[in-house]
């Protein structure tokens, strides 16, 4: 997925509840024959965490013979997650890493110094029509990091574990939530979480995370007397120990973790503590010095160019 200058969300408003920091509406654009839902970078908001993109794709159901087409391009000092709740996508990268992600699968791409990779519909699904929801988003590499080699973790959904409690269920995707601790690696403190709530459950949020924010990808909820209604990220500040509860069956996301050192740039697909970083980038996709994605003949133009 991309990003580029100008296209952030609309402000978020302040909720009477102390805790919650910002509210965002994400904002619906079009990628080339499906919409997603943009939550972050935000115009007060760039991070939550390294939490620095955040994107819901769909809910949307092709037609057979259709489906989603994202050709190969680039990214740099970042790590992307895709996360699944319907639907398939087939994974193809510079690293030579092809396989298809599921739903309830975890899928981290580290870019660091630079991969090129592609996004589609398998062939299979194209050919019947299927339906394709998730989130994908992208978490900025620690400034020691961002140029670390390129690499791609796959964890089965099966692997992840899964706490559920009443009416409440959870599957930690990265670091630890309720307990439990995900096995995927990571080059920083972030955390994410999946949680289906029945109507009148609750989750707490955990208050020892520097940075943390609830994406309400469908339902109700309720925190302290204000209901919010999906898709909405609320983001929160440090130090309360919040309790959610949905006021009918809600999906949510739990995200956030330890803030990163500073700032980032980001311009298309490209991040970096360093503005000069983002001009080599540009130049190298632009002239072919990125690896090809192999089984791909297409790739996106820089935009511009």
């Amino acid at each position: 997925m991309s990003w580029m200058p100008g296209q952030d969300p609309v402000l978020g408003d302040k909720r009477s509840c102390d805790a919650l920091d910002l509210v965002v509406v994400p904002r619906a654009r079009d990628i080339g024959g499906f919409a997603v839902r943009r939550a972050l970078p935000h115009g007060q908001k760039q991070m939550v965490g390294p939490f620095i993109f955040f994107d819901q794709m769909g809910p949307v159901q092709f037609l057979g013979g259709q489906g989603m087409d994202v050709r190969p391009h680039p990214h740099i000092g970042l790590a992307t997650v895709t996360y699944l709740f319907d639907g398939r996508i087939m994974h193809r990268d510079s690293e030579g890493n092809a396989l298809e992600i599921r739903p309830g699968e975890m899928n981290l791409m580290t870019a660091g110094r630079g991969i090129a990779h592609s996004e589609r519909t398998p062939g299979a699904a194209r050919q019947t029509g299927e339906g394709m929801f998730g989130i994908q988003s992208w978490i900025a590499l620690p400034a020691a990091h961002e140029e670390t080699d390129p690499g791609f973790q796959h964890f089965d959904a099966a692997v992840l574990p899964v706490v559920e409690d009443g009416g409440a269920w959870a599957r930690v995707i990265a670091g630890s939530a309720f307990g439990v601790t995900s096995p995927v690696g990571r080059l920083s403190e972030w955390f994410y979480v999946e949680v289906m709530l029945d109507a009148g459950a609750s989750v707490p949020l955990d208050a020892d995370h520097e940075e943390r924010a609830v994406y309400v990808v469908e339902g109700e909820v309720e925190v302290a007397g204000d209901r919010f209604e999906g898709p909405r990220l609320l983001v929160f500040r440090p130090g309360d120990r919040i309790a959610v509860r949905a006021t009918r069956a809600a999906r949510l996301m739990l995200l956030g973790g330890a803030a990163l050192e500073g700032p980032r740039h980001i311009w298309w697909n490209f991040v970096s503590s360093r503005r000069e970083r983002i001009e080599e980038a540009k130049e190298d996709w632009k002239s072919g010095r990125f690896r090809p994605v192999p089984g791909e003949s297409e790739f996106i133009p820089l935009p511009g160019a």
